[in-house]
């Protein structure tokens, strides 16, 4: 998905039974009380937590959800201009595999992120229970959607990602599909590119909501429309941009006014969707203080003013005139994202039906092969 935070990887494989049932006791113990942090908010300044962080040793992993390492470079440019002295990894995969992927250091005791940033929502509530995410409350914590932060203080939203389909002007004008039911019209063939739905949780969800709306019938015409899919959510951004395709269709983009050549829509009255990343501070991070500092600094009024696609994950953030907050659009599905994420074993069904419509996820993944200790 271009110009967002967002998502994962796979491990290396031929890990031994030992191996297994340390991840097995990882995840089935019983969890152990979290660090306490502060009660309330935030006090310290940024300046007095970038000091804290220096003292600390002046290093921060985190771990992002994305779809190419450059996804990483609004946010490694902001926080190294703001914060020069901090050694700052920010280190971007598929979410679905680097979640796993702290299991597995967890397990092993080979801890290497302070923070992790992920799309896999339902992962933060299962560390929670097992004890593994630090109680903290950042600045502005109570200013945050209700949605966008845990009760308890484990979790914290730090931006809102959301995807769509968009259409390339200069091919199409501003004749391009008004809503994703156009979709189908035979005028498209061939000019669709879209990633995977069967790959990625969050486009498997923007499909399963085209299924709700307009029927199987209707996925099924789209999957005679010859559809280039591909891996990663930036593929669909990247095929429209580059003059491959008119159409794309499951990634992120923006609705704010700009000159851009490529439409991204918001259908009014017809489904898209949307999340807060989830971002939080692991009990046993080697450099808490400056996982504190990352999370303060994302959540800062002035760093959510920045973001690209108008949204904040904050209630006292005014965006740009056209846009509501997020969770006034009941078409973006806000609040039903996470439960569909905890949902696991329907979340398989639907992944393993859409591939009967569109075929087994081929390529590899966009981000490279990362193994089992980036940022090491």
């Amino acid at each position: 998905m271009s110009n967002s935070l967002s998502r994962r990887r796979a491990l290396t494989t031929g890990v031994g039974a030992a191996l297994g049932l340390g991840v097995l006791a990882a995840t089935s113990a019983p969890a152990s009380a979290s660090p306490a942090g502060s009660a309330g908010e935030e006090t310290k300044s940024l300046d007095e937590l970038y000091q804290d962080a220096i003292a600390e040793g002046g290093k921060l992993v985190v771990y992002a959800g994305g779809d190419t390492a450059a996804q990483g470079n609004g946010v490694r440019a902001a926080f190294e201009n703001r914060f020069p002295a901090i050694d700052f990894e920010y280190i971007v995969d598929y979410s679905k595999y680097h979640d796993v992927r702290v299991d597995n250091q967890l397990a092993t005791g080979t801890l290497v992120p302070d923070v992790v940033q992920l799309q896999t929502l339902q992962d933060f509530d299962r560390w929670k229970a097992l004890g593994r995410l630090m109680r903290y409350k950042p600045a502005g914590f109570s200013k945050l959607y209700k949605g966008f932060r845990d009760p308890q203080a484990a979790w914290v939203s730090v931006t809102v990602i959301a995807f769509s389909y968009s259409y390339s002007t200069t091919a199409l004008g501003s004749n391009g599909p008004k809503t994703p039911l156009d979709l189908v019209d035979p005028a498209w063939k061939g000019k669709i590119a879209s990633s995977y739905p069967n790959d990625d949780d969050a486009v498997l969800f923007l499909y399963s909501l085209y299924a709700q709306t307009y029927g199987w019938d209707w996925v099924a015409k789209l999957a005679a429309q010859d559809v280039r899919f591909a891996r990663g959510t930036n593929s669909p951004g990247e095929a429209v941009n580059s003059g491959l395709k008119a159409i794309g269709v499951g990634g992120s983009g923006s609705a704010v006014a700009s000159s851009s050549p490529v439409k991204w829509v918001v259908p009014d009255g017809h489904p898209f969707m949307a999340w807060g990343q989830r971002a939080a501070i692991l009990n046993q991070a080697k450099h808490p203080a400056a996982a504190k500092l990352y999370l303060n600094f994302a959540l800062s009024p002035d760093n959510q003013k920045a973001s690209f696609n108008g949204w904040s994950v904050r209630t006292d953030v005014t965006p740009p005139a056209g846009l509501k907050p997020i969770w006034q659009y009941p078409n973006a599905h806000v609040d039903e994202f996470p439960r569909f994420m905890a949902d696991r074993a329907e979340l398989e069904r639907l992944r393993q039906t859409f591939a009967l419509y569109f075929g087994e996820v081929q390529g590899a993944p966009t981000p490279g092969w990362l193994g089992l200790h980036p940022g090491a």
